[in-house]
C-alpha cells in the first residue's frame, strides 16, 4: 500500500534487461522536504533506478505513486512535467555557452512580433537567471560567462540551478559532488540544504559515503538490485552502510 503522506512511493518495482533482473521488487518513500541517501556498488541498481523516475526505463512489475496517486511516467519529458529534475554525474551542460543559455536551453522564452515570427529574449532570461543563482545564493555573477570558464563547483552548481529552476517537486542527483575538491564539495551540500528547507525532495546518489551524512535524512541500500535497507541516517554508521552494500543481512528499517 502506497504511503499517502508521501511526495513519492515506490512499490515492487522490478526491471529486467533481457535475462538480467536489474531492480527486484524495490519500495520505498520520498517525502516532501527530505533527502534520501541511494547508494550500492557498481551495478547495484542505483542507475536503473533513476532511470525510471526520470521515465528513460518502464518498470516490468510495480507502481509509482506521486502524493498518493498512482502515475505511469511514460518518458523523460512526462517526468519533467510531474515535477521531477535529473542533475546528471557529467552534468549535462553545454560548456561552449553560457550560464543563461545553459539553463533554458530547449525551454528558451521567446517574444512575438506580431504574431508572425519569435525572438530569443535574451534580456529576460538573463534576469531570470540571475534571480535563480542568486535565489540559491549560487557563486555565478555573470550570466553571459561561458560554462567552460567556471570551476567545477559552479559549474556543478549551474546544472543544480537549470534542475530546478522550472521549480520541481523532487530533485535527482547522481554523483554531484564526485571529482569535486572538498570546499566545493561543501558548498554544493549547503545547496542540497537550502533546497532542501525550501521543500524540495532529493534522492541523493553518490559514493562519497561522509556526504551522505551531512545533507540526509534516511539512507536507501541496493545490493544486486535488491533493497537490503532503509536506515536512519542518525542511527547508523559508514561501516554499517559497507555491511549493508557488501556482505551483512539486510536491516528492512525506514
Amino acid at each position: 500500500m502506497e504511503n499517502t503522506s508521501a511526495r513519492l512511493s515506490l512499490s515492487g518495482i522490478t526491471k529486467f534487461f533481457g535475462g538480467v533482473r536489474a531492480l527486484h521488487d524495490v519500495s520505498f518513500d520520498l517525502r516532501a522536504g527530505e533527502i534520501l541517501g541511494l547508494v550500492g556498488d557498481n551495478g547495484a541498481g542505483k542507475s536503473t533506478l533513476l532511470k525510471v523516475l526520470t521515465g528513460a526505463h518502464k518498470p516490468d512489475r510495480g507502481e509509482i505513486y506521486f502524493d498518493g496517486t498512482e502515475i505511469k511516467i511514460h518518458d523523460p519529458r512526462h517526468s519533467r512535467e510531474l515535477g521531477i529534475e535529473m542533475v546528471y554525474q557529467h552534468l549535462a551542460l553545454c560548456r561552449n555557452l553560457d550560464v543563461t543559455s545553459n539553463l533554458f536551453l530547449g525551454r528558451e522564452v521567446c517574444r512575438s512580433f506580431f504574431g508572425l515570427f519569435n525572438l530569443l529574449s535574451k534580456r529576460a532570461m538573463d534576469q531570470m537567471t540571475v534571480d535563480t543563482l542568486r535565489g540559491l545564493n549560487i557563486d555565478v555573477h555573470n550570466p553571459r560567462e561561458v560554462v567552460n570558464n567556471l570551476s567545477g563547483g559552479q559549474q556543478q552548481a549551474v546544472a543544480i540551478g537549470k534542475a530546478i529552476r522550472f521549480e520541481p517537486r523532487i530533485l535527482l542527483l547522481d554523483e554531484p559532488t564526485a571529482n569535486l575538491a572538498v570546499k566545493e564539495a561543501n558548498k554544493v551540500l549547503d545547496l542540497m540544504l537550502r533546497l532542501k528547507a525550501n521543500g524540495i525532495a532529493q534522492i541523493f546518489v553518490t559514493h562519497r559515503l561522509q556526504d551522505l551524512f551531512k545533507v540526509t535524512d534516511r539512507i536507501l541500500v541496493l545490493r544486486n538490485g535488491e533493497r537490503v535497507g532503509c536506515v536512519l541516517t542518525s542511527e547508523t554508521t559508514e561501516e554499517e552502510l559497507v555491511k549493508l552494500m557488501f556482505i551483512a543481512e539486510a536491516r528492512r528499517a525506514g
